[in-house]
């Protein structure tokens, strides 16, 4: 670009004479009204004299006179700020706005000149008036200045960050605004060498400023208003483009027909128009230089983005000044933006460009150089950015394939995967484009051909062949659904994929192999269940979405059409495939997808019989429990009372269980004659028989062929002889399952006798009493199956079955007894608590395989999290949750997250016995602990470290409202100072007790004391302390001792948690400052004599305990402001004592007052750790723009230790910026040869490129 003129530092007044203008309105004749008055001749820097600042400032009183704007009076010279209420309310047409300023303008240019910069200025969210003197006699830099100091700081809003949709609206008619009121003055205003440069030197200025507000304004208006001069330039080069063929035109003439006036005419437009044309260049190069430069890599996100976002449509609107290297580095030196909306702008910026395919060309370089960014931006930590991503790349392959290698198309299939949808739609799209797309010629001639011979026919098999090279087998549903919206038409052609499997190939055409043919099926059974049920699969989508009327028109015709054709299909498919498992599961889901009444309608019942038959013959062959079921659920939905069909349906599943069930009786009574030892065939035919009816029963009342007794007998033989077959065992246990769950629906359901529920209640009894006999079975399998039914009917009968007004089910409820709770509690510390190599049993000597050892991992978690649910549920006693509990640390990784959310859980119903499940987890180990190592062990070993670790964990559940969890807290000290006093010395009172150790585990609970609590725990911990225990000093009393001096230490610990907890209350405390907490607190004194020990906390000194001192009451943290909460000299009344009410020790004043000293020495360091830490964030955050303050910061990242303070603490993506250093204006350095160098950014010899 050429050099840029150079910008006025100080606004300044011209000659009124100087400012009428004979007409300036829109789109007038470019000849007459490009004439600029005065240029050349205009004074720009000069001042006026007094008479002329009178004539400026006061001439003429009539409305639309220099003393009047929009219609209303100005005083003094200074403007009332209307047009920025007009643009605020967005109600009137922009353009009257702006022909408004421009009549005053025309009149007294200075006054309204002074309108449009306080109109910025008052954008800005800035409350101070540019007045008249100030524009007349202050410089650019002192008016900022000025400003500056009158903005609000007490807040860090200003229009553009503002909410409500008045001020969302704001932004929009800011921009419009400067946009028309450049397209208004485009032929003469703009190049009065007056208003543009006013305007320029101001947004330069502003944004170059440190207030957030100002800067963030100034940019969007500059970055705008040089859009609207590139529509400018754009023009102005059409126009001479224009003139100058019309000028060839008429030189080219015989000297006889030339019409020497209009070439002199031509010539003359020609030069006023390259004049304008340069004048242009002058203001972009200004804007691009004194702000693009320098903001496009401002501290501010929405500053960057803005930039980024202007540059690119003034390289897709004036490609030929716009488009090349010099400026699509900025776009590229983006992308590594560490803002997702910055990398967000930069995509779609390219985007533009590269859909206009005549612009290919000059993206070759950048396409060369970035190519590989972009590429991995399809895994941006920010969705939206990697769907823009992966578009881009969709648009450069369509430019050209070649750009892209097979590894950088690889790097996009496999997002097709995706669980968010949106990048799973567009890297479907690239897929489609890709290896769909393209069409052969000859493909055109059988565009009419179905079946097999379609042209769809060779896509369908690429479809497969990527399916089956992604080698994700299972994730079908995923690969369809991301094709869903650009390849409907080739996943809907389900007479294509129906005839590539019925029909034979054609000559020459390679058959489908076996593989080919399971994966085409299942493909096909997806887009089934895609195109009727209208979502997407499971984990993509937050659910069903209301159907729009056309898209339930379509779902409609696609369900009707599916039907119709597979009505007829699918019997000779499941004839074609019937031995093969895998495909036979797929083709029975099909019917569930059906239109039930197409089959009467469309007389078909002779094909539903043939369905029918062939599911029938399916049940005979196979003993596949997916199969089974699969099979089940056909018959499940063809089974609708609704439809015609559904007593020919009835009727073959009647016939086909009355069967089942007959065969099932004969082979039992022969199986379990006495004396006699069952073959190997007998049970083979036992089990696959009781398969059938376990899946059919699944889905199927079957409750009137009796199968409890036949079960049960099968069992209870099972218990008596114990060589039953496992697998006879699993699914017996399951079928009875399946009785007793469709006996309890149908006593929930309608009107049952008393009868029912009794016959109910001692099937029920009698089968938790089996499966807990099969929980001692050798078999691993059966004891992990009876586990499991035995928690699901138990959780099913438990006091929730009352629940919802059921209250006449109360004899059905069960509520184990101590023992089965023991042996459910001894299953999962010997089936769950294991390590993996010691898992052999269920991985049937496969344990080397990560994929079975996965899938032991999830049975082992299901197994727990039954479990633990009937502890949540209260089915079992809480404290049976301590051996849960107590493996929180050594099973992490496995299970932690499962005891976590048992924690949280059983917390929210009892806060003071989950408080007592945990200490009492915390004494099991640490009696393992002494069994293991005796009493003499080391404290500093790994065992007692482990213990104090998950000590701290468990401090942590807490959280940091120390007021919600204060008598817990209390409780769970209480039990542990009990226990560590449990076991006297058998040495005497001179030898520590023997469990005095686990006060060091205690002690990881004293931080989430408060402190009157502190003080009352000390006092109860003196309860059992004797006179000689206070004064011993050796090592085996340093638990006691440490103990000790964390009840008395840790007061500004204590005011912050207070703080926090008065936080998280927010209004409520603050509302309730007023009111004295001791009426919260009390306790009706006839309670008080009767309450719990889990009430000790609130004991009067009149019980048994002397030593205990009265809770202290909140009365002083509630009425106290939260601000004041500071540790300064008055820390220590923030909780008063009451110590008269008790008899301290005799070193009691001693420890009390260096407690009183170490606190003091604490809060002392807290508070110059408190200004330390504020100096530090205002000096080292200054760039983080919370912008609670007034948003003064440092503007560019141009420190390297600024930038390290920024990023600090700061959890950012993968993205790296990678944007070029910044420099001083003054020390630019020449251009490199590389214009994609970072260290060329603000080089000299770039930016002074000529732009045209």
């Amino acid at each position: 670009m050429i050099a840029a003129p150079e910008i006025p530092t100080d606004f300044t007044l011209l000659q009124e004479s100087e400012t009428h203008f004979s007409s300036d309105t829109d789109f007038e004749d470019i000849e007459g009204k490009n004439q600029k008055q005065g240029k050349g001749k205009t004074c720009k820097k000069g001042k006026k004299g007094p008479a002329e600042k009178g004539k400026s400032g006061n001439g003429g009183g009539k409305p639309g006179g220099p003393n009047r704007m929009n219609g209303h009076h100005q005083q003094n010279g200074v403007e009332n700020m209307m047009l920025f209420e007009v643009v605020k309310m967005g109600k009137s047409a922009m353009q009257s706005v702006v022909d408004d300023w421009i009549e005053s303008y025309k009149h007294d240019r200075d006054i309204a000149l002074l309108d449009l910069i306080n109109f910025f200025i008052q954008c800005s969210g800035c409350k101070g008036v540019v007045t008249a003197e100030m524009f007349r006699h202050m410089q650019n830099s002192e008016i900022i200045r000025k400003m500056t100091e009158e903005f609000d700081e007490d807040s860090g809003d200003y229009p553009l960050t503002m909410a409500g949709p008045q001020w969302k609206k704001f932004k929009s008619s800011f921009c419009e605004f400067i946009g028309v009121l450049v397209r208004q003055c485009q032929y003469s205003i703009i190049y009065d060498e007056y208003m543009m440069d006013t305007v320029i030197s101001l947004l330069t200025g502003l944004s170059d400023s440190q207030v957030r507000a100002f800067r963030h304004t100034s940019t969007l208006a500059a970055m705008k208003l040089m859009t609207a001069l590139v529509n400018v330039a754009l023009n102005l080069s059409i126009n001479m483009d224009n003139t100058q063929r019309q000028y060839e035109a008429e030189r080219n003439k015989i000297i006889g027909k030339r019409a020497n006036d209009r070439l002199e005419l031509l010539l003359q437009k020609r030069k006023e128009l390259q004049e304008n044309q340069d004048e242009i260049e002058n203001m972009m190069n200004a804007i691009f230089k004194g702000v693009f430069v320098h903001r496009y890599r401002d501290a501010i996100a929405e500053i960057r983005a803005i930039c980024i976002e202007e540059i690119g449509i003034w390289m897709k609107m004036y490609s030929d000044a716009f488009l090349n290297d010099s400026y699509l580095k900025y776009v590229g030196w983006t992308m590594h933006d560490k803002q997702g909306e910055v990398r967000l702008k930069c995509l779609t910026a390219l985007q533009g460009l590269y859909y206009n395919k005549e612009l290919n060309s000059k993206l070759e370089l950048f396409t060369s150089r970035f190519k590989d960014r972009i590429v991995s931006m399809t895994l941006d930590k920010e969705y939206d950015v990697a769907v823009q991503a992966i578009k881009l790349l969709t648009l450069v392959l369509q430019s050209s394939e070649e750009v892209l290698t097979a590894e950088d198309c690889e790097n996009v299939y496999h997002l097709v995967y995706s669980a968010h949808r949106p990048v799973a739609v567009a890297a479907g799209e690239f897929l489609y484009k890709k290896l769909f797309s393209r069409r052969d010629a000859e493909d055109d001639g059988i565009l009419k051909r179905r079946g097999r011979q379609s042209p769809n026919a060779n896509l369908v098999k690429t479809l497969v062949f990527f399916f089956l090279e992604s080698e994700l087998h299972e994730h079908a549903a995923y690969l369809v659904d991301s094709m869903w919206d650009c390849a409907t038409d080739l996943l809907k052609d389900w007479e294509c994929m129906n005839s590539l499997l019925l029909e034979e190939p054609l000559n020459g055409e390679e058959p489908l192999t076996d593989r080919q043919e399971s994966a085409l099926i299942e493909i096909m059974l997806c887009t089934i269940r895609q195109a009727a049920e209208c979502h997407p699969p499971v984990g993509r989508g937050t659910g069903k979405r209301v159907l729009t009327a056309k898209e339930k028109k379509t779902q409609l015709d696609d369900r009707t059409k599916i039907t119709e054709l597979f009505a007829v299909a699918l019997p000779q498919l499941l004839a074609k495939y019937s031995v093969d498992a895998e495909k036979v599961t797929n083709l029975l889901q099909l019917p569930q997808y059906f239109d039930l009444e197409i089959y009467t309608t469309g007389r078909l019942e002779k094909h539903l019989d043939a369905l029918l038959r062939q599911i029938r013959d399916i049940v005979e062959k196979h003993t596949d429990i997916d199969v089974l079921e699969a099979c089940s659920k056909t018959y499940h939905a063809l089974c609708n009372e609704e439809f015609t069909i559904f007593n020919r349906v009835d009727i073959a599943r009647s016939q086909l269980i009355d069967e089942l069930a007959d065969k099932f009786n004969r082979l039992l009574e022969d199986f379990l004659q006495e004396g006699e030892e069952p073959d190997e065939d007998d049970a083979y035919q036992v089990l696959s028989t009781l398969k059938r009816i376990t899946a059919f029963h699944n889905a199927h009342d079957l409750s009137r062929w009796d199968l409890f007794g036949c079960n049960y007998k099968l069992l209870k033989t099972g218990i008596e002889n114990g060589d039953m077959p496992e697998q006879i065992v699993i699914h017996a246990l399951q079928c009875t399952h399946y009785v007793i769950l469709w006996q309890l629906a149908k006593v929930t359901e309608s009107s049952s006798t008393k009868e029912d529920l009794l016959r109910l209640k001692k099937q029920m009894r009698v089968f938790c009493q089996i499966c807990q006999h099969y929980l001692t079975n050798v078999n691993t399998a059966v004891k992990e199956q009876a586990f499991t039914i035995l928690c699901d009917v138990l959780m099913i009968f438990s006091h929730q079955i009352m629940t919802g007004g059921r209250d006449m089910l109360e004899p059905l409820v069960y509520t184990p007894d101590s023992s089965l709770q023991s042996e459910l509690l001894s299953f999962i510390l010997d089936h769950v608590f294991i390590d993996q190599d010691d898992d052999n049993n269920s991985a049937d000597g496969q344990q080397d395989d990560e994929a079975s050892k996965i899938e032991a991992l999830h049975k082992r978690r299901n197994l727990l999290a039954a479990f633990c649910k009937l502890i949540v549920y209260t089915v079992v006693e809480m404290n049976t949750a301590a051996d849960i509990f107590k493996q929180y640390m050594k099973y992490y990784n496995d299970y932690g997250d499962i005891i976590k959310e048992t924690m949280s859980k059983t917390r929210q119903i009892d806060k003071i016995q989950c408080a007592k499940t945990l200490i009492l987890s915390l004494q099991q180990l640490f009696n393992e602990m002494i069994q293991e190592n005796g009493y003499n062990f080391d404290r500093s070993s790994p065992t007692f470290s482990g213990i104090k670790e998950l000590a701290r964990r468990f401090a942590l559940t807490f959280g940091l409202d120390q007021l919600k969890t204060r008598e817990a807290i209390a409780m769970l000290h209480k039990d542990g100072i009990e226990f560590a006093f449990k076991e006297p010395n058998p040495q005497g009172e001179s030898h520590p007790p023997l469990n005095l150790a686990f006060l060091d585990i205690l002690s990881e609970f004293s931080s989430k004391l408060l402190r009157q609590d502190k003080r009352t725990v000390y006092v109860y911990l003196e309860k059992f302390m004797t006179f000689q225990m206070s004064l011993r000093r050796e090592d085996v009393w340093l638990p006691l001792m440490s103990y000790r001096n964390s009840l008395l230490a840790g007061g500004d610990d204590d005011t912050m948690s207070v703080i926090s907890g008065i936080s998280s209350r927010g209004s409520t405390v603050r509302n309730k400052k007023t009111k004295p907490a001791t009426g919260k607190r009390k306790v009706p004194e006839a309670e008080e004599s009767s309450s719990s020990d889990s009430m000790w906390l609130n004991r009067e000194q009149s019980m048994h305990t002397p030593v205990m001192m009265q809770t202290p009451q909140l009365t002083s943290t509630i009425m106290r402001e939260p601000k004041r909460l500071r540790p300064d000299e008055n820390y220590m009344g923030v909780y008063p004592m009451q110590p008269e009410h008790h008899q301290a020790p005799l070193d009691y004043k001693q420890q009390e007052e260096a407690a009183r000293q170490q606190q003091e020495r604490a809060a002392m360091n807290y508070v110059k750790l408190r200004s330390n830490l504020q100096h530090a964030i205002r000096r080292g955050t200054s760039l983080m723009e919370d912008d609670e303050e007034p948003i003064v910061e440092d503007v560019m990242m141009s420190s390297e230790g600024r930038i390290e303070d920024l990023n600090e603490g700061m959890d950012f993506d993968t993205m790296d910026i990678d944007l070029p250093p910044s420099k001083n204006r003054r020390e630019r350095t020449e251009l490199k040869p590389d214009f994609f160098d970072p260290a060329s950014i603000m080089d000299e010899s770039v930016l002074g490129v000529s732009m045209f």
